[in-house]
C-alpha cells in the first residue's frame, strides 16, 4: 500500500522560519535544568501560540456567555463568534459548518461514533439509522496500529452487538500488510475505522486504498486525523471517508475541543449519543424531538472559549500555509530519521522507506529503558514523550513494552533536531552498556 496525505493541491509554499516563529510561543522561552527547552513532544499534546491564548481570554473577558440560549447582547456576540468558529475549523479540514459537531476531542468523537452506531442497533433513531446497526457476525475493522482510543470503544461495540472485531496487520517495517487488508475486509465489515497517521510510526497510511476497500463491502469508514491535521493539509471530504475526529490540543489549540466530520447522510442518519439541553426541538414528559446535526450530538452547555481558540489556531496555521508547514516538516522527518538511524544500538519502529511520514519517531536504545532516555534527554532540556503511548499492541508488535517518541511542530529547528540526535548518541555510554 503506497501513502495518503490530502488532496489540497497549490503553489510551491513559501519557506517557514521556525525560529521566527517561536517568538509566537510564549512557553518555548523558558529553560530546563539551565537548558533552553526543546519540545519534541506535539504529539501528546501542541504548545499555545499567544494568537490561542488571547483568543481565549479575550472572549472570556469582553463576551462570555451561554451560546443559542439567550436574547441579550452577550449572548448573541457569544453565539455568532462560537458559529464563526465552527466555520473556521470546518473549512480547515475542507468540510461544511453543518458538517462539524464539536466534541470533548477525538476519544470523545470515536466514542459518540461507537456509542452511535450502538444505539442504531437497539432500534434507536429513524429508518435511516437501521443501516447502521450492527448484528451479530458483522465486522468492525481496525489496524494494529491504533491508539487505544481507536481500539476500545469498537471492542466495546463488538461485545454489545455481538459483532467480530478484525485488524488489518502491520509489516516488520511499519507499513500496513496490503495483502492482508483485502483478505480482512468482506462483505461481513460494517465499519473500517484507522488512523490517518500512527502516532507511534509517524506513517502516514494509504488513505484512498482503505477507503476504497471500505466502499467495496458497503462499511462506514471512520478516519482518526489526530496527527494529520496539525501537519498535513487536509481536506476530509476529498479524502472520501464517512467520519473523522481530530482533537484540538494536538494542533496548536486548546483542551477540552475537538471536531467530528460527517458526510452529511451520515451525521443524519446517526441517533444522538448524549442527550439532554442544546439538542433537542420538542419535549414533553415522555418523549423527545432532536435537532438535525451537528447539534444533535451538542447536548449541555457547549466549549465555547476552547471552539474560539480553536479557530484562532487554525487561522494562525492557515496563516503559515499548511503546505509550508508540510515542507518544513519533511525536512525535519528526514534529518531526525537519518541522524536516529546512524546510532548504533537504536532501533526505529516502522522504519519504512518510500512512504509519506510525519516528524515523528519513536525508538528503542538497546538495554536502556525508555523512562531512563527520557529522563537523561531531559535533563538536557529536550521534551519526549515515553512508554507506550496509548497503543500498546502495536508495541507488542515489535516485541517491546515502551519506545521513546520525539515529534516535531511548526517550531522545531533543525538544531533542536541535531540536539536530540546528539542526546540519544551519548545514552548507551552514559548508562554504561556501549559495550
Amino acid at each position: 500500500m503506497g501513502s495518503s496525505t490530502a488532496l489540497h493541491t497549490s503553489a510551491p509554499p513559501t519557506a517557514l522560519d521556525a525560529a521566527a516563529l517561536r517568538a509566537d510561543f510564549p512557553i518555548l522561552g523558558q529553560q530546563v535544568d539551565g537548558s533552553p527547552l526543546i519540545y519534541l513532544d506535539s504529539a501528546a499534546t501542541s504548545q499555545k501560540p499567544r494568537a490561542v491564548i488571547d483568543a481565549e481570554v479575550g472572549f472570556l473577558t469582553r463576551a462570555n456567555s451561554a451560546v443559542h440560549r439567550g436574547a441579550h447582547t452577550l449572548a448573541g456576540e457569544a453565539t455568532e463568534l462560537f458559529e464563526d468558529a465552527r466555520a473556521a475549523v470546518a473549512g480547515f479540514v475542507g468540510a461544511a459548518p453543518e458538517q462539524l459537531a464539536w466534541t470533548a476531542g477525538a476519544t470523545a468523537g470515536l466514542n459518540l461514533i461507537a456509542y452511535s452506531l450502538g444505539n442504531a442497533t437497539a432500534g434507536r433513531g429513524g429508518v435511516a439509522s437501521q443501516a447502521l446497526a450492527l448484528r451479530p457476525g458483522d465486522e468492525i475493522v481496525v489496524t494494529e496500529s491504533e491508539h487505544h482510543a481507536n481500539l476500545i470503544p469498537w471492542q466495546e461495540l463488538a461485545a454489545r452487538t455481538g459483532a467480530v472485531l478484525r485488524h488489518i496487520p502491520v509489516r516488520d517495517d511499519g507499513t500496513l500488510d496490503a495483502e492482508a487488508a483485502a483478505s480482512v475486509v468482506s462483505s461481513r465489515t460494517r465499519v473500517l475505522s484507522f488512523p490517518h497517521v500512527s502516532n507511534v510510526l509517524g506513517i502516514v497510511n494509504p488513505v484512498a486504498e482503505l477507503v476504497a476497500l471500505g466502499r467495496a463491502a458497503g462499511a462506514l469508514t471512520v478516519l482518526d486525523a489526530c496527527q494529520s491535521a496539525p501537519h498535513l493539509p487536509l481536506d476530509l471530504p476529498a479524502l472520501g471517508v464517512d467520519l473523522a475526529v481530530f482533537s484540538g490540543h494536538k494542533m496548536l489549540g486548546p483542551y477540552g475541543i475537538g471536531g467530528l466530520y460527517g458526510r452529511a447522510e451520515v451525521l443524519d442518519a446517526m441517533p444522538p449519543f448524549l442527550t439532554g439541553g442544546s439538542m433537542i426541538t420538542t419535549v414533553t414528559l415522555d418523549e423527545a424531538s432532536y435537532l438535525p446535526p451537528p447539534q444533535r450530538f451538542e447536548a449541555g452547555t457547549q466549549p465555547v472559549s476552547q471552539a474560539i481558540g480553536l479557530a484562532a489556531a487554525v487561522r494562525y496555521l492557515d496563516g503559515i500555509g499548511m503546505d509550508a508547514v508540510r515542507a518544513h516538516e519533511t525536512l525535519l522527518e528526514r534529518r531526525m530519521r537519518d541522524g536516529l538511524r546512524a546510532i548504533p544500538g537504536v532501533r526505529l519502529l516502522g522504519d519504512a522507506d518510500g512512504v509519506a511520514r510525519l516528524a515523528l519517531s519513536a525508538f528503542d536504545v538497546d538495554r536502556v529503558h525508555a523512562h531512563d532516555v527520557g529522563q537523561f534527554l531531559d535533563a538536557r532540556g529536550i521534551a519526549v514523550r515515553v512508554g507506550h503511548h496509548c497503543a500498546q499492541p502495536l508495541h507488542r508488535r515489535f516485541g517491546i513494552t515502551a519506545s521513546v517518541r520525539a515529534s516535531a511542530s511548526v517550531f522545531t529547528t533543525e538544531a533542536e533536531i541535531d540536539a536530540l540526535v546528539e542526546g540519544v548518541s551519548e545514552v548507551r555510554a552514559f548508562f554504561g552498556v556501549d559495550r
